[in-house]
């Protein structure tokens, strides 16, 4: 990356695109800071923001409504443009544009987060990104309702897990060859397959097309359906950028400060393809934890004080009664070492990059063990990086 650090002024005004974790995040941060100008938050949904993961959880299984985050915009004094959607940048003048007007900026926060991808068809296929899409799907997770789900990962699995709790008839369709096997190698999720055993699981299947019956698989047979749900991924939003701001790839680009190549300008969270030199690449992390973790690093460069950003990557996921807990990254050469319990089921997982040091590590139901297998890691990586 060419960005060139320029801080903005104290009493600088502060754009924030956006409404997740990371927009909250870095707006708190600011203010710890000692920004003193104008801040402004433009989110295209009309809620304040929110919390994502327990949308798959407790919101699907009904436990609770709302999942708020902490954020008092008084209190933090935001201006807060709910219901606006950026539209564009003007990198020269500083200026965002919305469909709703010019909003004028000294420092600039892209924190737009990510869009769920979909399959062909005009049938209704609803998706897990909001709050009103999790409010919507609880509605429809009535017993006996004839529930398809597209793709077994992970917000695959959780829906899978609310609705079989919920007394849905639940079929899933996967075009791989277990649940999670492109994320976490074939050795791994065949040992999660079994945990599926309430749902009718169909691996190595893809699907030609939604309809308003039901989802048409490859070899033109239909499979009728109340509701489809579409879990196969999400990418970076970074559609409104096109051609009008900082440079992007597969999100946007920055370095391993959070700064894009255009002056004054951060992107933080899942919008973000931040440079590490941990692994000597540009990577898109799309997880909670990251989002928030890199939020200080943010302010901190818009002001002009940052330090880089480079964490052991960690994620989790519930599912059928287990807590999926993963540390680090791990490549398609490294050597697979899993561990089964007293009971024959997954405990353990970790993986050994081919020059020997630990690159990830994978635990079911093992939440004491989280801590010190994220520090293992980092230091097994570090240690073989000064070889």
């Amino acid at each position: 990356m060419n960005a060139v650090p320029e801080p903005i002024p104290a009493d600088g005004r502060v754009v924030v695109v956006g409404g997740g974790l990371a927009a909250t995040r870095v707006i708190s941060a600011l203010r710890r800071k000692k920004l003193t100008g104008p801040i402004d938050l433009i989110a295209a949904e009309r809620h304040l923001p929110y919390d994502r993961p327990p949308l798959s959880k407790g919101v699907l299984v009904g436990d609770k409504d709302a999942t708020s985050l902490p954020f008092d915009p008084t209190k933090l004094e935001v201006s807060t443009h709910l219901g606006r959607t950026a539209t564009g940048i003007d990198v020269t003048d500083r200026i965002v544009r919305t469909d709703q007007g010019d909003v004028r900026y000294d420092g600039l926060v892209i924190a737009t987060g990510a869009e769920p991808i979909t399959v062909p068809g005009n049938g209704r296929q609803l998706t897990l990104r909001t709050i009103d899409d999790a409010l919507t799907l609880r509605k429809r997770l009535t017993p006996g309702a004839r529930v398809v789900i597209i793709g077994a990962g992970w917000i695959g699995a959780e829906v899978a897990t609310a609705a079989t709790a919920r007394g849905c008839s639940v079929t899933c369709i996967e075009f791989g060859q277990a649940p999670l096997a492109n994320a976490l190698g074939i050795e791994v999720a065949d040992r999660l397959a079994t945990w599926w055993s309430g749902v009718d699981l169909r691996c190595d299947t893809a699907v030609r097309e939604v309809l308003d019956d039901g989802v048409v698989l490859t070899d033109g047979s239909l499979l009728p359906a109340d509701v489809v749900v579409t879990g196969i991924g999400v990418r970076p939003a970074i559609g409104w950028l096109s051609g009008t701001g900082p440079s992007t790839d597969r999100g946007v680009l920055t370095d391993e400060f959070c700064r894009t190549d255009a002056p004054g300008i951060v992107a933080v969270g899942d919008v973000a393809q931040r440079w590490s030199p941990r692994a000597g690449r540009h990577v898109v992390t799309e997880h909670w934890d990251d989002a928030g973790g890199a939020a200080a690093t943010a302010a901190a460069a818009l002001l002009g004080d940052a330090s880089p950003y480079d964490p052991v990557p960690y994620f989790w996921s519930d599912q059928f009664g287990h807590k999926i807990q993963y540390v680090g990254s791990h490549g398609p050469d490294d050597t697979v070492a899993v561990t089964l319990s007293d009971h024959g089921v997954l405990d353990t997982v970790t993986w050994t990059s081919p020059d020997g040091a630990l690159s990830a590590w994978l635990g079911v139901d093992r939440p004491r063990d989280l801590v010190p297998a994220r520090m293992a890691v980092g230091r097994s990586a570090a240690e073989y990086a000064s070889v």
